[in-house]
C-alpha cells in the first residue's frame, strides 16, 4: 500500500513515515499542503495521513480539494493537536475518514491505518482471507493452509496488496505505484522478480499457484482452481 504523510513538523513527519515503512508500507512525505496536493495528483495514494494546521494550505483545504476531483480518492486520516468536538466535526465534514489527536501512540495510528485500508477491501478484522491464504496485517504474518510463510518485508507488502484485491488483474505499473515508494526506479525489474519469489513461496508442497500471470496485463491472486480448468503456473525468469 502507498501512503503519504503530510505534516509541517519535519521530525514528526519523518518519524511517522519511518514507523509506517517498518509496517511494510511504501511511504512518501510532504511538509506542506501545496506539496501534498502536487504529490497526490501525480500518485494514486491508498491513504494520506494529513496534519490540519500547516502554513499555506491547511489540511481541511487539502482534503476538500482531494474530494473535489472526480474518481476514487485516497482515505484520509486527519492528524491534529486540536481535540475540540468542533474541530473533529470540521475535519470529518471536509472529507476525512478518521481523526487522530496529537500526541498519539504510534500503535494506535498503525491500527487506524489498517482499519481504513480494510474498508476498501470490504473486510473486517486485521486478517485478509483468500481461500486458504491468510494475511495478518497486525502481526505481519502470512499463512497458507495454516503454514506460516517466511517472507521479506516487500513480499509481505505484495501479499497484503494482492489479498486486498482478490480476483483482480493488477498491472506491474499499479504494483510499482502502490507497493514501492517514489524512490523506486520505474525501469527496474524488481516487481517481476519479487512477484516471482512470492509466487514460489505461496506454492510450496505442490499447492496450486495462487498468483497467476495474465500475459500482457499483469498478475491476479486466485482463491481456488477454477472448475473444469487448469491453472498453469507461470515461471518468472
Amino acid at each position: 500500500m502507498r501512503l503519504l504523510v503530510v505534516d509541517d513538523e519535519v521530525d514528526l513527519a519523518d518519524a511517522v513515515a519511518r514507523g509506517l515503512r517498518h509496517e511494510g508500507y511504501a511511504v512518501d512525505v510532504a511538509y506542506d499542503g501545496t506539496d501534498a496536493l502536487e504529490k497526490a495528483r501525480l500518485t494514486d495514494y491508498d491513504l494520506i495521513c494529513l496534519d490540519i494546521t500547516m502554513p499555506g494550505l491547511s489540511g481541511h483545504e487539502v482534503c476538500q480539494q482531494l474530494r473535489a476531483v472526480e474518481g476514487p480518492a485516497p482515505r484520509v486520516l486527519m492528524l491534529t493537536a486540536r481535540d475540540a468536538v468542533e474541530e473533529r466535526v470540521q475535519g470529518l465534514d471536509s472529507g476525512a475518514d478518521d481523526y487522530l489527536v496529537k500526541p498519539f501512540a504510534f500503535p494506535e495510528l498503525a491500527a487506524r491505518v489498517r482499519s481504513l485500508l480494510r474498508r476498501d477491501a470490504g473486510q473486517s478484522g486485521a486478517v485478509f482471507r483468500v481461500g486458504d491464504l491468510e494475511v495478518d496485517t497486525a502481526q505481519h504474518l502470512v499463512r497458507r493452509g495454516g503454514r506460516e510463510l517466511d517472507l521479506t518485508a516487500k513480499e509481505f507488502a505484495l501479499a497484503r496488496y494482492f489479498a486486498s484485491r482478490p480476483g483482480q488483474v493488477i498491472s506491474q505499473e499499479e504494483l510499482l505505484e502502490h507497493v514501492w515508494d517514489e524512490q523506486a526506479d520505474p525501469f527496474t525489474n524488481t516487481v517481476r522478480v519479487t512477484v516471482g519469489t512470492l509466487r514460489r513461496k505461496l506454492s510450496i508442497d505442490d499447492e496450486f499457484p495462487m498468483l497467476e500471470t495474465i500475459i500482457g496485463s499483469g498478475y491476479r491472486l486466485i482463491a481456488e482452481v477454477p472448475q473444469g480448468a487448469e491453472v498453469a503456473e507461470a515461471t518468472e525468469r
